[in-house]
């Protein structure tokens, strides 16, 4: 497969017409235009269906789009490396993040990437499911408590802990022996595990508590909302009730010790590991020096 070929093919699929990535590229429509019938002709499949105004990728044209374009990027970004002996990073750079963290810090922090790296530009895409590196094209991928993974290498930038929270309307129960735990109304995630009772220490004595779930929500952010609101009890990371808790809004009734937050920023070990991906993984250590968050 010709690589030159293979770089003008994503150039005109991601400008969606040839005319679009002539003027984007300065390359004549007709030399792109040939570099993609002879990618066609080397892979023996058609990629592109041509229009009068625009062109659309066939299903062989989408797959290897999408299959590619995170190797083509690095491709070029190693290039520019070696021609002109600049490590500084730079180009486009794809990052996944949980929700919860990016709302709450992401923001800022690429803000700040980018002010020390002015030649990168960022991409921060909030999700909650685990995205795929290569497939979805992503450089880097900030997960809690990642399983352990061969293709993936990184760091782990920061730790949280879970705490047991509620409404100070909401009064903790005196009786909570371990063979007659108390039942609490209780509020938690829609795709968490419920668990079936929560231990841990309040005042120098170990608490027992079975949560009875009168509410499942879709966010950390709308169980700490309903928390708040008096629907219940939750476990919630410090950092998202460590101000409700300092103002009176929460009232902490213990940390969970049985569930700990590990945030990692992973990439992919079976490419070279580019100068912004390598800059971007430091920025996130050196950001959490206490190494929580």
């Amino acid at each position: 497969m010709n690589l030159s070929a293979l770089a003008d093919f994503h150039r005109v699929a991601a400008a969606g017409s040839l005319g679009k990535a002539s003027r984007d590229t300065g390359r004549p429509k007709a030399t792109l235009s040939r570099r993609i019938r002879m990618l066609e002709e080397s892979l023996d499949v058609r990629l592109v269906e041509r229009g009068a105004h625009a062109l659309r990728l066939t299903a062989e044209g989408k797959l290897l789009y999408m299959r590619t374009r995170a190797l083509v990027r690095e491709i070029e970004d190693v290039g520019h490396h070696l021609t002109t002996g600049n490590s500084a990073p730079r180009g486009r750079l794809r990052v996944s993040a949980p929700t919860l963290f990016a709302n709450m810090l992401g923001g800022r922090l690429v803000a700040e990437f980018i002010a020390r790296y002015p030649d990168v530009r960022v991409d921060l895409i909030a999700n909650d499911h685990p995205v795929d590196l290569v497939d979805e094209a992503f450089d880097v991928a900030i997960r809690v408590n990642p399983q352990p993974d061969s293709e993936l290498v990184g760091r782990r930038i920061a730790g949280d802990c879970m705490q047991i929270v509620a409404a100070s309307s909401l009064p903790m129960p005196t009786d909570t022996a371990p063979d007659a735990p108390a039942l609490v109304p209780a509020v938690a995630m829609t795709r968490l595990p419920d668990s079936t009772s929560w231990q841990f220490a309040h005042n120098g004595e170990t608490c027992h508590l079975t949560p009875d779930y009168h509410l499942h929500l879709s966010s950390l952010e709308m169980v700490r909302d309903a928390v708040r609101a008096g629907a219940g009890v939750a476990m919630l990371p410090r950092s998202l009730v460590r101000e409700d808790v300092a103002r009176g809004r929460l009232v902490r009734w213990g940390d969970y010790p049985g569930r700990t937050v590990e945030l990692w920023a992973l990439h992919n070990s079976r490419r070279l590991t580019s100068p912004k991906v390598s800059a971007f993984v430091e920025f996130l250590a050196e950001s959490f020096p206490t190494r929580q968050l």
